[in-house]
Formats: structure tokens, sequence, C-alpha cells
């Protein structure tokens, strides 16, 4: 049976090994990044599928590159002379030559492609108030998300979703659509050359609160940012005030419901207005 090795880095391609490895396709080897300065602490850590790895027992490999030639031939000798299956799932960094062309890496993707290409699709999603988005199984290229695809399913966004709630139903649309794809091999299909949108990657204004903007944008910026990101809203001394929940009051107004002081714990906006000004916001 061909081998599987698996590239990701992030929580979201840690919960889809996970999901792998518990079926017919575990990886014989897992290649991620390097361990980074993490959190607040700044300390040194390994990323989230280092640590699913090897809680799973699977073979854990951290390149400097993984374009690297030890790294390449690491991959190429997993499948014992039987030849590797790779599969990609939010790695983070570049997959180049030689790699591009000795393996049909199958690129794992949390949205209905060629709607939100790049680094941020779920959170693109939920900001521009998309009533669905997916999951494609494509054919990874040098160019960005632009390879044909071999398998789509599509995921409900609900008015009350945020990226938490999102991420976890694209996560089994992702495991489920690979798999399938693994048992039955099929020619991927070309993407369609219109309806091409791209998630440009988070930024910290992206996480900043424009009060001037319609309650509803702000809104959704709220959820699509909640709980791994957060966003914020500016004060008048230059610190931030974490917003975890908000919604759209009946007046059209942006209502906020938890916030987060710098330095403190999640509180109702109501008890965090007893010692502090109102945020701007009703």
């Amino acid at each position: 049976m061909t081998a599987v090795v698996y590239l990701g880095t992030s929580d979201f391609a840690a919960a889809v090994l996970r999901g792998l490895a518990a079926g017919p396709h575990r990886p014989a080897l897992v290649v991620t990044r390097p361990d980074a300065r993490q959190g607040r602490g700044r300390r040194v850590a390994p990323p989230p599928v280092a640590v699913a790895a090897r809680e799973l027992g699977i073979a854990v490999d951290q390149p400097a590159s993984v374009n690297d030639p030890e790294a390449v031939a690491r991959i190429a000798q997993a499948g014992d002379g039987d030849g590797v299956a790779v599969v990609l799932c939010a790695f983070g960094a570049l997959v180049k030559e030689p790699l591009l062309t000795d393996h049909d890496i199958l690129n794992v993707h949390p949205s209905l492609l060629p709607r939100w290409r790049g680094a941020a699709p779920v959170e693109r999603a939920i900001m521009a108030g998309d009533t669905e988005t997916g999951v494609s199984i494509m054919r990874l290229v040098a160019a960005l998300d632009a390879g044909p695809v071999y398998a789509t399913g599509v995921v409900p966004i609900g008015p009350q979703d945020d990226y938490g709630t999102v991420a976890a139903r694209l996560q089994e649309a992702s495991i489920a659509l690979l798999t399938d794809v693994l048992d039955h091999p099929r020619e991927p299909v070309p993407q369609p050359e219109d309806g091409v949108t791209y998630a440009e990657k988070l930024s910290a204004r992206d996480r900043t609160l424009d009060l001037t903007r319609p309650a509803e944008e702000n809104a959704r910026i709220v959820r699509a940012l909640h709980s791994h990101i957060g966003a914020r809203i500016a004060l008048p001394d230059g610190s931030f005030l974490g917003v975890h929940e908000a919604r759209t009051g009946e007046d059209g107004t942006l209502e906020l419901v938890t916030v987060q002081p710098a330095g403190g714990r999640p509180m109702a906006y109501a008890d965090y207005l007893r010692g502090h000004p109102p945020a701007g916001a009703g």
C-alpha cells in the first residue's frame, strides 16, 4: 500500500492529521515547520502538527526547509520502495521543485475554489458574509491555490457561526474528502477562470474594528477572528480592548457582549463598563 506523507503546521492541520491517522491512510511520516517562538511569552514551542504526530506515534521531520535535498529524499524514502502519496494542509511555507514534479501533492484547502485562494480563507469568508464555504482537495502547483481540483465539499456558514464552529465542520469535511480521494484516485478538474478571489493574510489592521463601518461588518469581523486571533478596539490611551463577542443591535449599532482588557481576562461588557468609559460602541 502506498505510504502517506503529511505536510502541515497549524491547529487546523493537526485536527485533519488526527482524523486521517484514525483511518486506513495513517501517515508514515509527518513533515512540519521547525519549533518557533509562540504566544505572549515568546517561548520556543513545536507547531501543533508536531505535537499531534508525536502523540500519535508518527515519525516527525522538521527541516529548516522542506525543499532541502535531504528533506526531499526523506519524503521519497518514506514509502520504503512502494512510492508515497503526499498530502499538504496548512503547511505555511512554499513547496518548490523538485517536490512539485516528483509527487502529485494533494493540497487540502478550506474554501470552494476558486473563491478565497490564499492564507485566510475561513476568516475572509465569514468577514464577507458568505453563507457557505467548503473544502477543496486540489493538486498543488506553483501558482497560489490554482491547481486542478479532485473533490469539493460544501459547508454552511450560519448567522451566528464563528471561526471555531466553521473550522470544526471544515476539518470533518476535509478528513472525509481526503480519505475518499486517497481511496479512489481520479483525474483533477481545472478551476474555472471566473470567480477568483483572494484571502489575504490577516494583519493587525484587520483585527482592529473601525467603528465608522456598519455594525454588521464589525460583528462579522469579531466572529471571523474568534477565538483564535481575536478582534479588538483601539482605546484613547493607546491600548486595545479585545472583543470576543458582539452583535448588531435593533437600532443598527454594534453591541459589545464579551470583552477582554489588556492583561486581563474575558468579561461581560456590562461588567467592564463599571470601571471604564464606553469603548465607542453601544
